[in-house]
């Protein structure tokens, strides 16, 4: 395990097992309150999707941040502290993520200690001020208020995505620029209904009271169901451009996994390139449909490879293969990528000249390889960046072959 990634563990740790002390031994400050709010975020946790780069229990999150920006209970001062809600924060969590763990699904540890993280962010950030009375200039003044606490919540939301990007980089190795725009992104998206939901909470409770908790709840929760059904509809048509991608497999035009492998190799040098998640998605798409103009061919390549060919006859195969796709409905972008992956590289757009660099690599070092490996297969792709591949992503192939994880590709 990196090192970061166990020191944010352990960071979260430590605050949650002091917040629970702090708690047990001075005593839980309004009990109905925390009661609530920690069933809101169990919930939520409850009901989280599986993780896939977006925030996958968003009740969960509006919970836990709204907890921490609470002033006021229904026209009261609200006297619950930061260790407070760090307790109720992490024991929900804990609580909600029980029964995944107990139908077998492995503890999402990065998950809760960025939960835990961000509420005590949160809850330092406003908390402290609050109950000190350094905010009371604020109470007669409604809207500036709000804007307050929305820009608390934005300023949270912006750390936790921080926080998210560097463990990805400890974890992967990917740079880090990307993974935080992508990130950012994710705010635009879901983020911005969290953040939103989370300040509505936090003012209507100060007003209506908890009842006023499921009434703000339900659109979120409506929310979280709606973007799992999107993301369920995006794993299906994932599943369909692999299932397309596998035809020029089972007709015996390409050696099995061909495409599997290029297209997974070939996100990972879009990662070390700094692409974003997008255009990720883009190469990813192209990469596992780069072959499928072969399927027009009379007579298959032998094994498959199509780097020996001459440079007429992977441009014919590349532009077969772009109006294919296009006839699938697959967007534009991917098949512009397949159709111009025979291009002379100065021409093709970064995700072309990815695509092409891997597909040789595959053709020299797998399969269709006569070349001795992948030592003999790199230093081939290497002698020909004057004029048929981008050095700089010949140079990100071989570091992704050369670390771990490309080792597995």
């Amino acid at each position: 395990m990196p090192a970061a990634v166990l020191g944010v563990r352990i960071v979260a740790a430590v605050l949650g097992g002091f917040g629970f002390a702090w708690t047990v031994w001075h005593g839980v400050d309004d009990p109905g309150t925390a009661l609530a709010f920690g069933v809101l975020i169990a919930l939520g946790e409850l009901v989280r999707g599986a993780p896939d780069g977006r925030e996958a229990a968003p009740l969960a999150a509006a919970g836990a941040l709204a907890y921490a920006l609470l002033g006021e209970i229904a026209g009261r001062p609200a006297v619950h502290g930061v260790p407070q809600v760090v307790a109720v924060v992490g024991a929900a969590a804990l609580a909600g993520s029980a029964p995944h763990v107990g139908i077998g699904r492995a503890p999402v540890f990065d998950h809760l200690a960025r939960r835990v993280l961000t509420a005590a962010f949160a809850a330092t950030c406003f908390q402290p001020l609050y109950g000190h009375g350094a905010l009371e200039q604020w109470r007669g003044h409604g809207p500036y208020y709000s804007v307050l606490l929305l820009l608390l919540l934005v300023l949270t939301c912006l750390c936790d995505a921080v926080l998210g990007a560097a463990l990805a980089k400890a974890r992967t190795g990917w740079p880090f620029g990307p993974l935080l725009r992508d990130e950012l992104r994710g705010l635009l998206g879901i983020g911005s209904a969290i953040c939103a939901t989370g300040v509505v909470i936090a003012l209507a409770v100060a007003v209506a009271g908890l009842w006023a908790l499921p009434v703000f709840c339900v659109p979120l929760l409506l929310t979280q169901f709606s973007f799992r059904r999107y993301a369920a509809v995006r794993a299906t048509y994932r599943q369909t451009i692999a299932s397309l991608a596998r035809a020029t497999e089972i007709a015996g035009y390409t050696p099995v996994g061909h495409a599997r492998r290029v297209a997974g190799l070939s996100r990972a040098v879009g990662r070390e390139l700094g692409l974003s998640e997008p255009d990720l998605t883009v190469l990813e798409y192209a990469a596992l449909m780069h072959d499928i103009g072969q399927l027009s061919l009379l007579d298959p390549v032998p094994s498959g490879a199509t780097e020996p060919l001459p440079p007429e006859d992977q441009r014919r195969i590349a532009l077969l293969g772009g109006e294919v796709v296009r006839q699938t409905g697959v967007p534009d972008e991917v098949a512009v990528v397949v159709e111009r992956q025979a291009d002379p590289y100065r021409e093709q757009p970064l995700t072309a000249r990815i695509v092409r660099t891997v597909n040789a690599y595959e053709d020299l070092a797998g399969g269709g390889g006569r070349l001795g490996g992948p030592l003999s297969a790199l230093e081939r792709l290497r002698l020909g960046t004057a004029r048929d591949y981008e050095p700089r992503v010949v140079e990100a192939l071989a570091r992704v072959l050369g670390s771990a994880g490309g080792a597995s590709l």
